[in-house]
């Protein structure tokens, strides 16, 4: 079993810290974003979408997605639960993580890919005023996230769960994207200061 790692891009990062909170440990095959490894033959041949993460397991089958890997190890892993335990725990997970894609992880990493110097040849082309409109976006999800953790520890109830990590994974990709939590989210910087102490935020 491998799995194909992307570095500091905040799905192949996702993964990881799942698997850090998982306790589980598995060969990373690095795959060089910057050279655009993941665009050439050898790796296109693993994943056509030519995305990382990618998971390959033994017999060969390949589990690409980051939700549908971390999905997979929640599956022979169990414990501890990341993704929520009976129905209406599990639902309230799915909601907040699915919220936590589309409402923050996918207009960051817009902002991101359609304004950093560094991506323009990878997003071709780039269209900085779609960049430029997910900046809005971005905060409105913030506040409206920090409103939800009022009184709670986690965004889903008290356990931790995979919408945490991509809360996580999500924040932490707004540095490289040029903003910043504003200071009067305070639950939002709680939150996010706890879930980056924990050891697997090193992943």
């Amino acid at each position: 079993m491998q799995l194909y790692d992307g570095g500091r891009a905040p799905n192949p990062r996702r993964v990881r810290v799942f698997l850090a909170e998982k306790g589980i440990t598995l060969p990373l095959v690095p795959v060089d974003l910057g050279k655009l490894e993941h665009k050439r033959p050898a790796f296109t041949a693993i994943n056509p979408l030519q995305r990382v993460p990618a998971l390959v397991l033994d017999a060969g089958t390949v589990i690409a997605e980051s939700v549908a890997i971390c999905r997979y190890f929640e599956e022979t892993h169990p414990e501890p639960p990341l993704f929520g335990v009976g129905a209406i725990d599990r639902a309230t997970v799915e909601m907040w993580n699915r919220r936590m894609e589309f409402e923050l992880l996918f207009p960051v990493t817009q902002v991101f890919r359609h304004l950093h110097p560094a991506m323009a040849e990878m997003e071709v082309p780039q269209v900085p005023a779609w960049g430029e409109a997910n900046k809005p976006r971005v905060m409105a999800f913030l506040a409206l996230l920090d409103e939800a953790l009022r009184g709670r520890r986690y965004v889903a109830g008290e356990a931790l769960s995979i919408a945490d990590i991509t809360g996580l994974v999500a924040i932490d990709f707004m540095k490289p994207a040029r903003l910043a939590v504003p200071e009067h989210l305070t639950q939002v910087r709680r939150w996010h200061a706890d879930l980056s102490a924990r050891p697997s935020a090193a992943a």
